[in-house]
């Protein structure tokens, strides 16, 4: 859910002295309950860059699109449970096997093939749905399903806890033909648990790995959902963030993923941090896949009363507004403040970016700073910490009597007799700073929310946007991936991805190249239900550059390379 600070480590932080960037987006052992081929995982062990990466064969879907996939089985080429099978079967060889597996998939759906072959039999009798017809999803396990699998948030704390449905996107997903393959891995409850966690990591799920480096961090709290999808374990997978959570495994593992203005995607069933900032969204390996998984996540939901604002706002069809020529005539600002400056290589990348916006007809407003950005980190982590408690208390009550803790204080006693599998890395600081906090009629609750939408919003993005009469701005998304540490947690350079997340409006990354050989991503962001435009945008500069390259599973990074080049190390 959350991510890293949004300004260099040296000169960030609230007064708590940590960043609630840090906490969410960037930043063990599986009970006889979770059903996983991807079972009976041991406790994650710190990954060690001696042990030698996994042989990598072939795969016939790699950096297969949506609308491959449809056209191959309009032909009869492929059925959508040939398509399952192959995803299933590329997991089992790459994610929980070998020396170093990727750990990015938590959960398998039992019923996936079944549910395949059953789709298969209806497009032959009724054709198909819509793109998603048969498409293999994985979902983020903080994301609610009513059927044979967990929804636990990678906590141990949750295991055998059955929400009472589906989460709505969940509902829109089966309603479109899309095919769950299984639940990812994630930081444990969305990165919101410890103030120096590793990103990735969850109690019941391990240490999920970076497939550019498999030493290094995926990043920010929707991490698994990153790392399988970069690796070609499904066709798409769903992410969910608060402030980073989408962005960053996205940046981390050159993929595309588009965190949707608040209320664009309804949150409900989904195991919550902040009603503010929460939301769910595509992640994706190109812009024309996020645009098609969008059009169904999107949709009004009277169990989430933000998603009302939607109506009259929402696309039926977000792919229509792709265009190879979108940078023509645009007006982008370039947010250099805080934003810029932390990471020379990060920086090179989105200069070479910025180089071919404008070669395609891009008119830069350089700079274009946000005011009070450097204002948000204090007033946001008071309002996650407060909207945490009442959210979380609120969804674990829908779990039915003695299913798993009642309150965030039971949760908090839970782990703590539970210290040897659920705390063996870092603590839950954050659990109790939450603990501590009132209702949401507390004045310093309703002082820090007036806060947050004043600077980010009036004060912030909607000021700099007005002000230069902005299409939207860019900015690098966050540094390259750094070393997993499970003993000192997280280390976090910069990011941008606060000033959309606290507005609640849109932003998108999409890979802007490589340092090292791990990937750089570049985020355009934009103001409420700015999602038609920043499509536009993301898709004329990924047309433009095409850096997506799939990972090639190295043990480390390859520090013979150039910081400057675009090529990756060959697959070992």
């Amino acid at each position: 859910m959350k991510k890293p600070p949004s300004k260099p480590a040296s000169t960030s932080g609230a007064a708590t002295g940590l960043s609630r960037r840090a906490l969410l987006g960037g930043t063990a052992a599986a009970t006889a309950l979770v059903t996983l081929d991807v079972q009976g995982r041991a406790p994650a062990e710190p990954p060690s860059v001696k042990k030698a990466a996994p042989a990598v064969k072939p795969f016939e879907l790699e950096e297969a699109t949506v609308a491959q996939l449809q056209a191959a089985m309009q032909t009869g080429e492929h059925t959508a449970e040939g398509l399952a099978e192959r995803y299933l079967a590329r997991i089992a060889a790459l994610d929980t096997q070998g020396p170093l597996p990727l750990r990015s998939v938590i959960e398998l759906n039992p019923d996936a093939l079944a549910t395949a072959a059953a789709l298969d039999q209806e497009r032959r009798e009724k054709g198909p749905r819509g793109p998603l017809h048969g498409i293999p999803v994985l979902l983020k396990d903080n994301i609610a399903t009513a059927d044979a699998m967990q929804t636990t948030a990678g906590a141990l704390a949750l295991v055998g806890a059955r929400p009472p449905r589906d989460a709505f996107i969940v509902e829109r997903l089966r309603a479109a033909g899309a095919v769950i393959l299984g639940k990812t891995n994630l930081s444990e409850w969305a990165n919101f648990r410890s103030t120096r966690s590793s990103s990735g990591w969850s109690s019941r799920g391990g240490q999920t790995r970076n497939p550019y480096a498999l030493d290094r961090t995926p990043s920010g709290s929707s991490s698994g959902s990153g790392a399988a999808t970069a690796a070609n374990f499904c066709a798409v997978s769903v992410g969910t963030e608060t402030d980073g959570s989408i962005v960053s495994p996205s940046a981390a593992a050159s993929l595309v993923g588009l965190k949707p203005t608040v209320g664009l995607v309804s949150r409900s069933g989904i195991i919550p941090i902040s009603h503010s900032q929460d939301t769910a969204g595509p992640m994706t390996r190109t812009v024309a896949d996020a645009a098609a998984l969008l059009s169904v996540l999107a949709g009004v939901d009277a169990a989430d009363a933000a998603t009302a604002a939607s109506r009259g706002k929402a696309h039926a069809d977000y792919t229509r507004f792709l265009d190879p020529d979108g940078l023509k005539g645009a007006r982008i600002g370039v947010p250099r403040e805080r934003f810029f400056g932390y990471h020379p290589a990060t920086d090179a990348r989105v200069e070479e970016a910025l180089e071919v916006m404008k070669s395609r007809g891009a008119i830069l407003v350089d700079p274009a700073p946000i005011p009070s950005a450097e204002k948000l980190d204090a007033p946001e982590l008071d309002v996650l910490l407060y909207e945490f408690k009442a959210g979380l208390q609120a969804y674990l009550a829908t779990l039915g009597e003695g299913a798993a803790p009642r309150t965030l204080a039971e949760l908090i006693r839970y782990n703590e007799a539970h210290a040897a599998s659920a705390l063996p890395y870092f603590g839950q600081e954050l659990f109790h700073m939450a603990q501590a906090k009132g209702p949401l009629t507390d004045k310093a609750y309703l002082k820090a929310l007036q806060a947050c939408r004043r600077l980010s919003r009036a004060q912030g993005l909607d000021a700099v946007m007005k002000k230069h009469r902005l299409d939207a701005l860019v900015a690098p998304t966050q540094a390259p991936p750094g070393l997993i540490d499970l003993v000192n947690g997280d280390h976090w350079l910069g990011s941008s991805s606060t000033p959309a997340a606290v507005a609640g409006y849109a932003s998108i990354t999409v890979p802007a190249g490589y340092v090292h050989g791990l990937p750089v991503g570049l985020s355009f962001i934009g103001r409420a239900w700015s999602e038609p435009v920043l499509l536009k945008l993301a898709y004329a500069y990924e047309q433009a550059s095409k850096h997506r390259r799939p990972p090639t599973f190295a043990a480390t990074a390859d520090l013979r390379l150039q910081p400057d080049s675009r090529a990756l190390p060959s697959t070992p």
